[in-house]
């Protein structure tokens, strides 16, 4: 049997993207302080196995099923369709016997993962004071209620409403992942109250290396994140994937360049942070933009990053990891740096902002749904089983209230 190459690719593409999460638990861990690394790494894994089991169960059906009502979530329950329309793609026959639908399965996988880490991006926010439970039961909601629905209106291109009716350009989660989980994000940090202390150098980064580690895995990652969006060993995906160097690597540059400026010292966090902001700026834009015009966007996305993580000490939001500043900040600029220089729809091909105000009608759609849901869904939790931990359990250390662990064992007798 011949090898369906496209198929084969979307599945190293998933592995790929997959490796994110672990990698945005070390991202994360890394710059919390060392009694809670744990805790900040189970969020991370927690996604990947709760979501992984809701994306089979029925996610892939809400976010790829069809038909469809009205451009909007779909109809789980309509003919030919329902809630477990993951079983289709297995083919299973009246004899019982399996005829897997390879291409099928391979972009089921694919776009798991991209729910996967969607949810893990929102935990950095609330670092070092979250109930492990009450997350979970956050994660498992707001996927349901917010990226489900959200994955539909961006990701399925011949229903869902941003490609098939604005004809909005997000080519790998640009809205659906990063703007999606920077609300989200944002909603919760303010739910859940700033931290003891809080204030501009409260705490540093415990471990450096790990938080490297992170990033690298993260960047390494990327490349199935976007290259495999195209679905296909072609063209787009070879522009997508030097797009996926060429715009973090000039995104480090940039906040590096602005640390200078304004910290007087370029560091490793801001050159990993950096590179995490160019990632998530050219992944909206890496099938529609030249190299050049992506290391254009990288430079600036990564100087305006740099500042834009300030913002929570002036507006006196505790964003623990900067997630609003990295992921929502990053995500609107490349969503809307598309409507200015995307190659043949942007205003410089074009000479219209029709791109540009739907770049801008998608991006703000989805980030009113996500923080509302999120601020709804946390508020609730808080005012029930609670969602932040005690001020004396955060002082002792999260990692051994909630998880009975402590990440480094100092005793060298143990």
């Amino acid at each position: 049997m011949p090898v369906d190459v496209n198929s084969l690719w979307l599945i190293v593409a998933a592995a790929l993207v997959l490796i994110m999460t672990p990698g945005v638990a070390f991202f994360y861990g890394g710059m919390v302080r060392a009694k809670s690394v744990i805790s900040m790494m189970m969020m991370s894994f927690g996604a990947i196995a709760l979501v992984g089991v809701l994306w089979v169960l029925y996610g892939y059906g809400l976010s790829f099923g069809s038909p469809l009502i009205d451009h909007w979530l779909g109809n789980p329950f309509a003919s030919g369709n329902n809630l477990f329309a993951f079983t289709d793609l297995l083919g299973i026959g009246k004899d019982g016997a399996m005829d897997p639908n390879m291409n099928g399965l391979a972009f089921a996988g694919f776009q798991a993962t991209f729910a996967i880490i969607t949810v893990a991006l929102i935990s950095g926010a609330i670092a070092d004071r979250a109930k492990f439970g009450s997350w979970m039961i956050f994660a498992g909601i707001w996927v349901t209620v917010v990226y489900f629905p959200v994955a539909y209106w961006v990701f399925n291109l011949g229903d869902g409403w941003a490609p098939s009716i604005l004809k909005v350009n997000d080519f790998a989660g640009g809205t659906a992942v990063h703007i999606n989980a920077g609300a989200a994000a944002l909603a919760l940090a303010l739910v859940l109250g700033k931290r003891i202390g809080f204030k501009k150098g409260m705490s540093k980064p415990h471990n450096v290396p790990l938080t490297l580690l992170g990033a690298s895995l993260l960047w390494f990652g990327w490349f199935g994140f976007n290259a495999g969006s195209e679905g296909a060993m072609d063209g787009v995906a070879a522009i997508a994937w030097v797009n996926t160097l060429a715009a973090p690597a000039a995104a480090t540059l940039g906040w590096l360049i602005a640390e200078k400026i304004k910290d007087g010292k370029p560091t490793s966090i801001g050159a990993a942070s950096g590179a995490v902001s160019g990632l998530v700026a050219i992944t909206p834009a890496c099938n529609i933009l030249s190299p050049g015009w992506g290391m254009v966007l990288g430079l600036i996305t990564g100087f305006i990053c740099a500042y834009a993580v300030d913002l929570k000490w002036r507006l006196g939001f505790d964003d623990s990891l900067d997630v609003v500043g990295v992921h929502f900040i990053g995500g609107w600029i490349g969503t809307l740096y598309i409507g200015f220089f995307g190659q043949g729809i942007g205003l410089i091909s074009t000479g219209s902002f029709k791109q540009l105000g739907a770049q801008f009608v998608g991006a703000a759609v989805v980030t009113i749904w996500s923080f509302g849901i999120a601020w709804l869904l946390g508020t609730a939790i808080q005012k029930t089983i609670g969602f932040r931990i005690t001020n004396e359990d955060e002082v002792a250390g999260v990692d051994t209230v909630v998880h009975g662990e402590e990440s480094y064992v100092l005793d060298p007798a143990v």
